[in-house]
């Protein structure tokens, strides 16, 4: 993330952070980057598997012999 977030706080009675306000196009591009870390995240797990691959078009060969 590039963008430099301005965080506002809400604190207790005893000045304990308790709560982020973020404007909400700074909110949405945190929601975006978590997103695609999620994506990267599951891609990696994937990849560790090292399992055989198959084609889009046989995937869909297989998939039309077995449902017909």
């Amino acid at each position: 993330m590039n963008q430099t977030i301005h965080p506002q706080y809400i604190t207790d009675e005893r000045g304990n952070r308790v709560s982020v306000v973020l404007p909400i196009q700074q909110w949405q591009k945190v929601l975006e980057e978590l997103e695609e870390l999620d994506d990267i995240r599951l891609y990696d797990e994937v990849k560790a598997r090292n399992e055989p691959t198959i084609s889009l078009v046989e995937y869909k060969e297989k998939r039309q012999r077995t449902n017909g």
